[in-house]
């Protein structure tokens, strides 16, 4: 029956790519030649060139940050978004990795991260929890707060031999010209050459990165910064700048919540004040225009979802100057995870509704303040042993 619904290779690869990666994992097991099939690297990279066919977001990674303490925090949490399952918080994702790991960044089912903190040889891991592969990379010589980003593109850097992939290293230095004036500069890693080196490139900036996490979008990295500005580096020519928000968060009069992140292939920014929910798409990121995708007022997020919000104008005003009632931790294909009070929930801009995912209670002591939310959806992308 397989040799009469298959005649060929091409027209199995043509049939199977079109599944769903979670329908796809549970084909292999129809058959040897099937499983051989779908762990070829042709067939990997002809099912992540499927632009039609892109996989959904499976779930979040959480970890913990100490807040007056250099040490790291051990423990991950995966919170599923299947709305067909009860969540479930999954600790065990990365047991496979030879040590406890600190989560940097995540680009298109890739995983970065690195050692957990005091170590006396740090090192960088590049994994794929679902196949659960893995890639070392020596520590650059930057310093250990330095924020790492992953720019990882299937539909360009996985070939028939190897996957390929760059790591960012940005990190803040005072000028020895000029008194208080800061600026980052970045080590760059590539898989090619199996090497880190320190780009010619610097860029002028007296903020902190905050919320410590690299989005890789259109082929450069942002980091959201404590001001008014995006730090952006273009990882193919190496070139920065620092792209300003579409509004001036000093402008509110509560404090507001910030996110930066991916959907339809163009960075997006969200921001909660008591003015509601606001989401913008950079359209074109040398001309810094910004487009409004989602306004969304308090009223109306909370009429529709009464079971789950109450008096949200007044919470959000009464939060002057501690940290936002309403805080939105990462942004990804339209989909929001948020924090509000001591929930997780779930937002979903195309149906305006929310999904309660979890308590903060499960995912930790130290979950109220600047966590690490990491969104991930899966592939079978494969890493080449170095």
């Amino acid at each position: 029956m397989e040799e009469l619904w298959f005649a060929s290779n091409d027209i199995r690869i043509n049939v199977l790519s079109r599944l769903p990666l979670k329908t796809l994992l549970n084909v292999k097991c129809v058959s040897k030649q099937w499983y051989r099939l779908i762990s070829e690297r042709s067939f990997i990279r002809h099912q992540s060139e499927r632009k039609e066919f892109k996989e959904p977001i499976s779930g979040f990674f959480f970890q913990e940050r100490f807040q007056w303490c250099d040490d790291d925090i051990k423990s991950i949490s995966y919170i599923p978004v299947d709305t067909e399952e009860a969540t479930n918080v999954q600790r065990s994702v990365f047991n496979f990795l030879p040590q406890s790991i600190v989560l940097l960044s995540v680009s298109n089912g890739l995983i970065c991260c690195r050692s957990c903190f005091p170590s006396p040889q740090p090192v960088v891991f590049i994994c794929n929890p679902l196949n659960k592969e893995w890639v070392t990379l020596p520590w650059p010589t930057v310093p250990k707060q330095s924020s790492l980003g992953l720019a990882f593109d299937p539909s360009r850097d996985t070939t028939g031999e190897s996957t390929n992939f760059k790591v960012v290293a940005v990190h803040q230095n005072e000028s020895e010209t000029e008194m208080e004036d800061w600026y980052f500069s970045y080590d760059v890693y590539s898989s090619k050459t199996n090497t880190w080196t320190r780009s010619k490139e610097i860029c002028q900036c007296n903020h902190n990165l905050f919320k410590n996490k690299g989005i890789f979008v259109g082929g450069a990295l942002y980091w959201l910064t404590d001001g008014d500005q995006i730090l952006m580096f273009d990882v193919q020519n190496e070139l920065s700048w620092l792209v300003s928000v579409p509004f001036p968060l000093g402008a509110f009069d509560s404090m507001p919540g910030v996110c930066i992140g991916e959907s339809e292939g163009k960075l997006h920014c969200v921001l909660i004040t008591e003015c509601g929910i606001h989401v913008w798409a950079l359209e074109d990121y040398l001309d810094l225009n910004w487009a409004c995708r989602y306004s969304i007022s308090l009223d109306e997020m909370e009429a529709e979802n009464s079971e789950f919000l109450c008096n949200v104008q007044q919470r959000m005003v009464s939060r002057i100057n501690t940290a936002p009632w309403m805080d939105p931790l990462a942004f990804k294909d339209g989909l929001l995870f948020m924090r509000v009070a001591t929930k997780i929930y779930l937002y979903n801009f195309g149906t305006r509704k929310m999904e309660e995912l979890c308590t903060l209670s499960m995912l930790g002591p130290n979950s109220m303040i600047s966590p690490i939310v990491l969104p991930y959806s899966m592939s079978l992308v494969l890493l080449d042993q170095q």
